[in-house]
């Protein structure tokens, strides 16, 4: 067992630094979503769904 994780520890370093990435992406996206921020990166001037992104203002 020790022979096949030091063998395929590459692998779990990698998936764990990938796991790391995946969070902290869906922690800035609830964090932005929180502030009211939109995830697009544009204004809502043009944008045709301005009113179901922010309904409460």
């Amino acid at each position: 067992m020790a022979a096949w994780l030091s063998a395929n520890s590459g692998t779990f370093i990698a998936i764990i630094i990938l796991i790391l990435i995946v969070a902290l992406i869906i922690f800035s996206l609830i964090r932005d979503k929180k502030k009211g921020n939109s995830s697009c990166g544009c204004g809502c001037a043009n944008c045709a769904l301005a009113g179901k992104c922010h309904k409460d203002r």
